[in-house]
Protein backbone atom coordinates (compact mmCIF):
# COMPACT_ATOMS: atom_id res chain seq x y z
CA UNK A 1 0.00 0.00 0.00
CA UNK A 2 1.41 3.39 -1.09
CA UNK A 3 2.15 5.88 1.41
CA UNK A 4 -0.12 9.13 0.95
CA UNK A 5 1.84 11.97 -0.55
CA UNK A 6 2.11 15.05 1.78
CA UNK A 7 0.46 17.86 -0.11
CA UNK A 8 3.21 21.36 0.32
CA UNK A 9 1.92 24.36 0.29
CA UNK A 10 2.29 27.23 -2.63
CA UNK A 11 4.90 29.86 -1.57
CA UNK A 12 2.39 32.55 -2.58
CA UNK A 13 5.43 35.02 -2.88
CA UNK A 14 6.94 33.75 -5.40
CA UNK A 15 3.88 34.07 -8.20
CA UNK A 16 3.71 37.54 -6.74
CA UNK A 17 6.96 38.82 -7.11
CA UNK A 18 7.73 39.62 -10.34
CA UNK A 19 7.64 42.87 -11.37
CA UNK A 20 6.16 42.15 -14.87
CA UNK A 21 2.22 43.48 -15.43
CA UNK A 22 -0.35 41.66 -14.37
CA UNK A 23 -3.19 40.98 -16.08
CA UNK A 24 -6.55 39.14 -14.71
CA UNK A 25 -8.44 37.16 -17.84
CA UNK A 26 -12.41 37.27 -16.36
CA UNK A 27 -14.05 34.95 -18.83
CA UNK A 28 -16.37 31.51 -18.71
CA UNK A 29 -15.17 30.28 -21.93
CA UNK A 30 -11.98 27.89 -21.29
CA UNK A 31 -11.56 28.27 -25.21
CA UNK A 32 -11.29 32.19 -24.92
CA UNK A 33 -9.92 32.55 -21.67
CA UNK A 34 -6.72 30.04 -22.54
CA UNK A 35 -6.25 31.76 -26.22
CA UNK A 36 -6.02 35.30 -24.52
CA UNK A 37 -4.08 34.29 -21.48
CA UNK A 38 -1.54 32.72 -24.59
CA UNK A 39 -1.83 36.19 -26.56
CA UNK A 40 -1.02 38.05 -22.92
CA UNK A 41 1.38 35.73 -22.10
CA UNK A 42 3.71 35.85 -25.15
CA UNK A 43 3.25 39.64 -24.58
CA UNK A 44 5.39 40.00 -21.58
CA UNK A 45 2.47 39.80 -18.99
CA UNK A 46 2.14 37.79 -16.15
CA UNK A 47 -1.66 36.21 -16.12
CA UNK A 48 -4.09 34.78 -14.07
CA UNK A 49 -8.07 33.50 -14.69
CA UNK A 50 -11.35 33.48 -13.41
CA UNK A 51 -14.57 31.82 -14.99
CA UNK A 52 -16.78 34.02 -13.23
CA UNK A 53 -17.44 37.52 -11.28
CA UNK A 54 -17.11 36.19 -7.85
CA UNK A 55 -14.05 34.13 -8.80
CA UNK A 56 -12.48 37.50 -10.13
CA UNK A 57 -13.35 39.52 -6.97
CA UNK A 58 -11.49 37.15 -4.79
CA UNK A 59 -8.59 36.74 -6.91
CA UNK A 60 -7.93 40.93 -7.63
CA UNK A 61 -7.78 40.65 -3.64
CA UNK A 62 -5.27 38.01 -3.73
CA UNK A 63 -3.48 39.01 -6.38
CA UNK A 64 -3.49 42.67 -7.20
CA UNK A 65 -3.63 42.58 -10.92
CA UNK A 66 -2.70 45.35 -12.68
CA UNK A 67 -5.49 45.53 -15.14
CA UNK A 68 -8.56 43.12 -15.88
CA UNK A 69 -9.79 42.08 -19.36
CA UNK A 70 -13.48 41.28 -18.48
CA UNK A 71 -16.06 39.33 -20.49
CA UNK A 72 -19.83 40.48 -20.03
CA UNK A 73 -21.80 37.23 -20.17
CA UNK A 74 -20.91 35.05 -17.49
CA UNK A 75 -23.04 32.97 -15.15
CA UNK A 76 -23.55 33.62 -11.37
CA UNK A 77 -22.37 37.08 -12.00
CA UNK A 78 -22.19 38.60 -15.13
CA UNK A 79 -20.14 41.35 -16.30
CA UNK A 80 -22.42 44.56 -15.36
CA UNK A 81 -22.53 43.18 -11.77
CA UNK A 82 -18.87 42.43 -11.30
CA UNK A 83 -18.09 45.54 -12.86
CA UNK A 84 -20.10 47.52 -10.23
CA UNK A 85 -18.57 45.09 -7.34
CA UNK A 86 -15.03 45.97 -8.70
CA UNK A 87 -15.65 49.52 -8.77
CA UNK A 88 -16.50 49.63 -4.87
CA UNK A 89 -13.29 47.77 -4.26
CA UNK A 90 -10.76 48.93 -6.74
CA UNK A 91 -9.35 51.53 -9.39
CA UNK A 92 -7.76 48.71 -11.33
CA UNK A 93 -7.90 49.65 -15.30
CA UNK A 94 -10.80 47.34 -16.67
CA UNK A 95 -11.12 46.31 -20.84
CA UNK A 96 -14.22 44.59 -21.73
CA UNK A 97 -13.60 41.75 -24.10
CA UNK A 98 -17.29 40.55 -25.14
CA UNK A 99 -19.62 39.87 -28.95
CA UNK A 100 -22.17 42.37 -27.59
CA UNK A 101 -21.73 44.70 -30.14
CA UNK A 102 -24.58 47.11 -29.42
CA UNK A 103 -23.32 50.91 -28.66
CA UNK A 104 -25.24 50.93 -25.81
CA UNK A 105 -23.79 48.58 -24.05
CA UNK A 106 -20.30 50.55 -25.28
CA UNK A 107 -21.28 53.69 -23.37
CA UNK A 108 -23.04 52.18 -20.25
CA UNK A 109 -19.61 50.38 -19.47
CA UNK A 110 -17.92 53.71 -20.18
CA UNK A 111 -19.87 55.00 -17.54
CA UNK A 112 -19.39 52.65 -15.44
CA UNK A 113 -15.96 53.29 -15.28
CA UNK A 114 -14.86 50.68 -17.67
CA UNK A 115 -11.24 52.34 -19.58
CA UNK A 116 -11.77 50.66 -22.96
CA UNK A 117 -14.26 47.90 -25.08
CA UNK A 118 -13.36 45.28 -27.38
CA UNK A 119 -15.48 43.51 -29.07
CA UNK A 120 -15.29 39.75 -30.33
CA UNK A 121 -13.60 38.07 -32.62
CA UNK A 122 -10.46 40.44 -31.46
CA UNK A 123 -7.38 40.17 -33.21
CA UNK A 124 -3.85 39.32 -31.36
CA UNK A 125 -2.19 42.60 -32.18
CA UNK A 126 -5.70 44.50 -31.20
CA UNK A 127 -5.37 43.30 -27.71
CA UNK A 128 -1.96 43.79 -27.11
CA UNK A 129 -2.08 47.43 -28.07
CA UNK A 130 -5.00 48.24 -26.05
CA UNK A 131 -3.63 46.48 -22.95
CA UNK A 132 -0.75 48.63 -23.34
CA UNK A 133 -2.17 51.67 -24.60
CA UNK A 134 -4.44 51.61 -21.09
CA UNK A 135 -1.85 50.19 -18.99
CA UNK A 136 0.36 53.28 -19.94
CA UNK A 137 -2.96 55.74 -19.09
CA UNK A 138 -3.47 53.98 -16.21
CA UNK A 139 0.38 55.09 -14.81
CA UNK A 140 -0.09 58.39 -15.68
CA UNK A 141 -3.27 59.26 -14.31
CA UNK A 142 -2.65 57.19 -10.92
CA UNK A 143 1.51 57.99 -10.66
CA UNK A 144 2.04 58.92 -7.32
CA UNK A 145 -1.55 58.61 -5.98
CA UNK A 146 -1.77 55.04 -4.97
CA UNK A 147 0.98 52.92 -2.77
CA UNK A 148 0.01 49.22 -2.92
CA UNK A 149 2.18 46.79 -1.15
CA UNK A 150 1.08 42.62 -2.75
CA UNK A 151 3.41 41.10 -0.93
CA UNK A 152 1.39 42.46 2.92
CA UNK A 153 -1.73 42.80 0.96
CA UNK A 154 -2.17 46.85 1.69
CA UNK A 155 -2.92 49.37 -0.50
CA UNK A 156 -2.97 53.22 0.12
CA UNK A 157 -5.15 55.79 -2.55
CA UNK A 158 -4.20 59.12 -1.48
CA UNK A 159 -6.95 61.27 -3.81
CA UNK A 160 -9.71 59.29 -1.81
CA UNK A 161 -7.44 58.23 1.17
CA UNK A 162 -8.63 55.18 1.28
CA UNK A 163 -6.73 52.25 3.06
CA UNK A 164 -7.13 48.87 2.68
CA UNK A 165 -5.84 45.77 4.18
CA UNK A 166 -6.22 42.14 2.83
CA UNK A 167 -9.14 44.12 0.96
CA UNK A 168 -10.54 44.93 4.02
CA UNK A 169 -10.96 49.12 4.38
CA UNK A 170 -9.78 50.48 7.37
CA UNK A 171 -10.95 53.82 8.87
CA UNK A 172 -8.30 55.72 10.01
CA UNK A 173 -8.38 59.66 11.03
CA UNK A 174 -6.64 62.12 9.28
CA UNK A 175 -3.48 62.39 11.45
CA UNK A 176 -3.35 58.48 11.67
CA UNK A 177 -3.11 58.55 7.70
CA UNK A 178 -0.70 61.39 7.20
CA UNK A 179 1.89 58.76 9.49
CA UNK A 180 0.89 55.75 7.69
CA UNK A 181 1.21 57.70 4.40
CA UNK A 182 4.71 59.18 5.46
CA UNK A 183 6.26 55.48 6.16
CA UNK A 184 4.57 53.93 2.80
CA UNK A 185 6.22 57.11 0.67
CA UNK A 186 9.59 56.56 2.34
CA UNK A 187 9.07 51.93 2.51
CA UNK A 188 10.97 50.49 3.93
CA UNK A 189 13.57 53.24 4.45
CA UNK A 190 13.81 54.59 8.11
CA UNK A 191 11.94 57.53 8.16
CA UNK A 192 12.83 59.73 11.40
CA UNK A 193 10.87 61.87 13.78
CA UNK A 194 11.27 64.78 12.40
CA UNK A 195 10.98 63.89 8.91
CA UNK A 196 7.19 62.61 9.86
CA UNK A 197 6.49 65.41 12.41
CA UNK A 198 6.84 67.67 8.66
CA UNK A 199 5.21 65.50 6.99
CA UNK A 200 1.76 64.93 8.92
CA UNK A 201 1.83 68.38 10.83
CA UNK A 202 4.25 70.37 8.78
CA UNK A 203 6.60 71.52 11.62
CA UNK A 204 8.50 69.26 14.11
CA UNK A 205 7.91 70.26 17.96
CA UNK A 206 8.82 68.68 21.27
CA UNK A 207 5.61 66.74 21.48
CA UNK A 208 5.59 65.04 17.97
CA UNK A 209 7.89 61.37 19.33
CA UNK A 210 5.35 61.06 21.33
CA UNK A 211 2.15 61.74 19.50
CA UNK A 212 4.12 59.73 16.75
CA UNK A 213 4.58 56.77 18.93
CA UNK A 214 0.73 57.24 20.28
CA UNK A 215 -0.75 57.59 15.86
CA UNK A 216 1.34 54.23 15.62
CA UNK A 217 -0.19 52.36 18.57
CA UNK A 218 -3.60 53.60 17.13
CA UNK A 219 -2.44 52.34 13.69
CA UNK A 220 -1.16 48.37 15.03
CA UNK A 221 -4.47 48.10 16.72
CA UNK A 222 -6.76 48.72 13.60
CA UNK A 223 -4.63 47.14 11.53
CA UNK A 224 -3.85 44.07 13.64
CA UNK A 225 -8.38 43.57 13.72
CA UNK A 226 -7.75 42.24 10.76
CA UNK A 227 -4.27 40.92 10.21
CA UNK A 228 -2.78 40.38 13.65
CA UNK A 229 0.96 40.09 12.81
CA UNK A 230 0.72 43.43 10.96
CA UNK A 231 1.88 45.14 14.35
CA UNK A 232 5.32 43.69 13.44
CA UNK A 233 5.30 45.50 10.02
CA UNK A 234 5.58 49.14 11.38
CA UNK A 235 8.98 48.95 13.25
CA UNK A 236 10.27 51.44 15.63
CA UNK A 237 14.14 52.06 15.25
CA UNK A 238 15.30 52.96 18.84
CA UNK A 239 15.70 56.79 18.84
CA UNK A 240 15.52 57.30 15.50
CA UNK A 241 11.87 56.60 13.98
CA UNK A 242 9.80 54.00 12.43
CA UNK A 243 9.71 52.27 9.26
CA UNK A 244 7.07 49.90 7.11
CA UNK A 245 8.43 46.61 6.20
CA UNK A 246 6.50 45.48 3.14
CA UNK A 247 8.37 42.19 2.97
CA UNK A 248 10.56 43.40 -0.42
CA UNK A 249 13.72 43.92 1.66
Amino acid sequence: METPREEVGADLDEFYASERPRVLVVEDDQDTAFLLKQILRHAGFDVLSASNGKEALNKVSLSFPDLIVLDLMMPEMDGWETVDRLREISNTPIIVVTALTNKDNVVTCLQKGVDDYMTKPFYKAEVVARVNAVLRRSKSNREGNRYVFPQIGLAIDTQTREVRLRNTRIQLTGKEFGVLLMLAKHAPEIVHYQKIAQGVWGRDFPQARQRIKYLVYLLRQKFEEVDPAFAERIINIDRLGYKLNTGEE
